[in-house]
């Protein structure tokens, strides 16, 4: 049976913005936080792809890659994720091959299969393009034969990614890409921070159909997990309803920005509301290190999990530090 201190914990940062400061202050702010988490010990530090969406500042997301590999020197960066059907495959083994040069053995790419944005929005990045989901497994594959090795009939490269062997992960919210990671011997992650309902069945379909690789030689399995550590339940209470707003406007189609915690969700959200909000947050680990602990030490004998990986989106800096250093401490034991 595995104990907390025996797997790692790492932190996906969906870089948010706040009205008064903007999206240059938020950029600021993730590395800062990937240094501090580099400090306490987190394994890897992963941005999101997203588009149109005011409160998430990490669109660009290989361009803030270099950013953040080059501030910090130990952690591993990557994607978590981006958003293949937006993508030429060419274009992001390119893209993560001059990474993976730069800042060697220190690069992941995650990749998921949803646009990470609306149709509108999709078709905006995409133009002429015909890209989509169902081409998933294909452009997977043809990125993965862009980093391995040139084969002697390949006469179309990626320079720099060829022979880089950058790490490819595949993310998912439903059972698809399980499947599919199980299949091709890659390790998944799967998105339950915001959408736990089938965690313990992609688990189960991944490990089942786990095929040992030159990727892996058995399963991996990385946990998305919502976090607000404080110092005690009262503190991490009142700074998760930051989080219930965000979730809030994002069911409401509003402005993801992030809101200042209130003493109170009482009249802002409908019943029927905060039980969407409290399902998209199934997950979440909102506590003192004492609360938390006992509820992940539950998550991980229920999964047997690998890794897990923290996000954490408060409206001041300062706490979401402190909500890291926390989780750091209790994870070592």
């Amino acid at each position: 049976m595995k104990a907390l201190s025996d797997i790692k914990y790492s932190a996906l940062d969906l870089v948010p913005v706040r009205q008064e400061t903007g999206p240059a202050q938020a950029l600021r702010n993730s590395l800062d936080l990937a240094q501090h988490l580099e400090r306490f010990g987190y394994n890897r530090f992963w941005v999101a792809e997203h588009h149109n969406m005011d409160g998430i500042a990490s669109s660009a997301t290989s361009v803030l890659l270099g950013y953040l590999a080059g501030g910090t020197s130990t952690i591993r960066v990557g994607s978590g994720g981006v958003m293949l059907p937006n993508h030429a495959p060419l274009v992001i083994a390119e893209q993560f091959g001059t990474l993976e040069s730069l800042y060697p053995g220190r690069i992941d790419l995650g990749l998921g299969r949803a646009p990470g944005s609306d149709q509108m929005t999709a078709r905006a990045l995409r133009r002429e393009r015909s890209g989509s989901a169902d081409d998933f497994p294909q452009d997977v594959e043809e990125l993965l034969g862009y980093l391995g090795e040139r084969t002697p009939d390949q006469r179309v490269i990626a320079v720099p990614g060829t022979g880089t062997g950058v790490p490819v992960w595949l993310l998912g919210s439903s059972l698809f890409s399980a499947q599919l990671a199980g299949m091709r011997g890659l390790p998944y992650a799967f998105a339950s921070h915001f959408a736990p309902r089938l965690m313990h069945e992609a688990i189960r379909i991944y490990r089942d159909h786990f095929t040992p690789s030159a990727y892996l030689d058995k399963p991996y399995v990385m946990l998305g997990i919502p976090l607000v550590a404080a110092d005690s339940d009262e503190r991490a209470d009142y700074l998760a309803t930051s989080v219930y707003q965000r979730i809030l406007n994002l069911i409401r189609g509003q402005s993801l920005m992030l809101q200042p915690p209130v003493e109170s969700m009482h009249g802002l959200w409908l019943p029927h509301e905060k039980d969407a909000v409290g399902s998209f947050l199934g997950m979440a680990m909102i506590g003192s290190p004492v609360k938390i602990r006992a509820k992940l030490e539950v998550l991980l004998q229920q999964t047997q999990a690998d890794e897990l990986i923290f996000t954490c989106d408060l409206y001041e800096h300062a706490d979401r530090l402190r909500s890291y250093e926390l989780l750091a401490q209790l994870m070592k034991g």
